[in-house]
């Protein structure tokens, strides 16, 4: 989904000239995690859609008139009729660099409310709030078993996404640019500004990179002046003041593949659209009829993204641990000295200066509810337990890395997913990870789906494996040592044979297998993709990782750009 910082901007710009002041008239849920507004401006009727769906999060204007799909009462809905039905939309704010939407409305009964709309992938939201700043509902409640540091109840104070720990654009100098490129001068410029400037999305940094150095992809030690890259990126954030966006679409085979404020100048011929509303509601259009399964996917991914949140607390939680077990020797002498010392520590002692003959004394923290000796215990205690830790923590923190790892397949897989059985074979994977639960009504028995097999342009057999068990299956079950193995670089995907036996890749085949490899990817909505292929005897299966996850040596890499297989393969 390409709904960054600077679309959410120049939305935020369209509905401040189109229905700011307007009244709302319906309220409506098309689906369980989207809201549509019909706001009464300017003598016309708008549709407002916001939507906190992982793979699709967005909120702009709809050319067709919203229909309720959620026949529920949920006590969101009349809450929003209650307090946002009949009032008038008084303020739009969006936080500098953000991709959060903040609506004010006036109600003439119930005064000030804010309907603030999250886009950030999975964590994307939309949440009421009341005039005092309490939750009064959201689409997705966010319990303290998911997120202690930021839960989303009602009643609850609303607290915004902390803010990014990046430099912000509007401080960008020459001097602290080449600081964030030197950084990593080996990585690309893109990931350099994505990962030092906030509000800079991989698209929008591609773009940057393109537009200074001629190539998206150019790495950051290929930069000799910065001028250029402050230009561009200053070229590409000045709407921002001055309004004067230009929103477009690139399509490729007739559907929009990409859309954005600006031209798109690194993805194809760039074709302009009257507002940004209509290009967002074009490439939804246009996703939802290449996939046809999208509505049978989504109940299996939001499994999985509260499956990654509750590895991700547990992987939080061990991190601490270890981090904790790192000063188990300092808790233990901690412990000592305030024995040694007993004698001279008061009740209502906050603190313990030991003098350990080296210089400045000790200073250790007390409770002043506690003896010295409860202290000393208590100190002896954490050690232990730091212990037991160091002990098991590392082998327990490495098996959650690898179900995290899983998950990324999973989500990959699912997402690739061309068919009912593609979508059926994620299922069972889940089911077998135990993320979810085994279905007890009877149901046919579907076929498992089965690798492609191609025929390259020279001849040679390809399998592609689209999702773990076939990845597996490719890998370690068909293709022989001396057959050659692709994978996308660095994120999930297909697992790509070439049946080759000893000789070397014909450089046809080799370009088409990448371009496969990259087709059946995370990313493959990207432009191009590093690809890393080497002889199956080199890969190797990760020891207590899910099926289909491995590592692998002696690779080489081809950049290519994703490519369908050919039809008549």
């Amino acid at each position: 989904m390409y709904f960054d910082a600077l679309t959410l901007a120049c939305v935020a710009d369209e509905l401040r000239r189109t229905v700011l002041g307007g009244r709302v008239q319906k309220v409506l849920l098309p689906d369980l995690l989207s809201v549509g507004l019909e706001i009464y401006a300017q003598q016309q009727r708008h549709q407002l859609i916001a939507s906190a769906h992982a793979e699709m999060g967005r909120i702009h204007l709809s050319t067709e008139k919203l229909r309720r799909g959620v026949d529920k009462e949920l006590s969101l809905v009349v809450l929003l009729r209650k307090y946002v039905r009949g009032a008038r939309l008084s303020q739009i704010q969006q936080p500098p660099y953000e991709r959060i939407l903040r609506l004010q409305f006036e109600h003439p009964e119930w005064g000030l409310c804010e309907l603030v709309v999250e886009v950030m992938g999975r964590h994307s939201n939309i949440i009421l709030v009341d005039g005092v700043g309490r939750v009064l509902d959201a689409v997705k409640r966010i319990g303290s078993q998911i997120s202690s540091v930021r839960p989303i109840l009602p009643a609850q104070p609303y607290q915004p996404p902390p803010a990014q720990e990046k430099l912000a654009p509007s401080d960008l100098t020459e001097y602290r640019l080449r600081e964030i490129l030197e950084a990593d001068p080996g990585a690309p410029i893109w990931k350099a500004l994505v990962q030092g400037l906030r509000g800079i999305s991989p698209l929008l940094a591609r773009e940057i990179a393109f537009r200074a150095m001629g190539n998206p992809r150019a790495a950051a030690r290929d930069v000799r002046k910065v001028s250029p890259l402050l230009s561009a990126i200053d070229e590409l954030l000045a709407p921002l003041e001055t309004g004067l966006w230009q929103p477009t679409i690139v399509l490729e085979e007739g559907r929009a593949v990409v859309y954005a404020p600006y031209p798109l100048t690194h993805r194809a011929e760039p074709l302009p659209v009257p507002s940004i509303s209509e290009a967002i509601e074009r490439f939804v259009s246009d996703q939802a009829s290449a996939d046809p399964y999208l509505a049978a996917k989504r109940p299996i991914r939001e499994v999985l993204h509260a499956a990654r949140a509750r590895l991700q607390r547990r992987q939080a939680a061990l991190k601490e641990q270890l981090d904790q077990a790192a000063e188990a020797d300092t808790l233990r002498l901690w412990g000592e000295w305030i024995l040694a010392y007993a004698h001279t520590i008061r009740p209502g002692d906050t603190e313990l200066l030991a003098d350990t003959g080296e210089g400045e004394p000790l200073r250790i923290p007390l409770d002043p509810a506690q003896t010295a000796s409860e202290n000393a215990q208590t100190y002896f205690g954490r050690y232990r337990k730091a212990q037991k830790a160091v002990e098991g923590g590392p082998a327990r923190l490495r098996e959650v890395t690898l179900q995290l790892d899983d998950l990324d397949q999973l989500e990959t897989d699912l997402e690739l997913a061309a068919s009912r059985p593609d979508i059926d074979s994620v299922r069972a994977a889940c089911m077998e990870a135990g993320y979810l639960r085994s279905r007890k009504r009877k149901e046919s028995r579907t076929v498992a789906s089965q690798p492609l097999s191609l025929t390259s342009p020279d001849g040679l057999t390809v399998l592609v494996g689209r999702n773990s068990r076939q990845n597996d299956e490719v890998t370690f079950r068909r293709a022989d040592s001396d057959d050659w193995w692709f994978h996308a670089r660095g994120v999930p995907g297909a697992h790509v044979i070439v049946r080759s036996g000893a000789q070397e890749l014909p450089p046809a085949t080799l370009h088409y297998a990448a371009g496969l490899a990259a087709r059946f990817s995370k990313l493959y909505r990207e432009a191009d993709v590093a690809v890393d292929y080497t002889r199956r005897r080199y890969v190797r299966r990760i020891p207590g990782a899910a099926t289909g996850l491995v590592t692998y040596s002696n690779e080489r890499v081809i950049r290519i750009s994703p490519h369908d297989p050919d039809p008549v393969g």
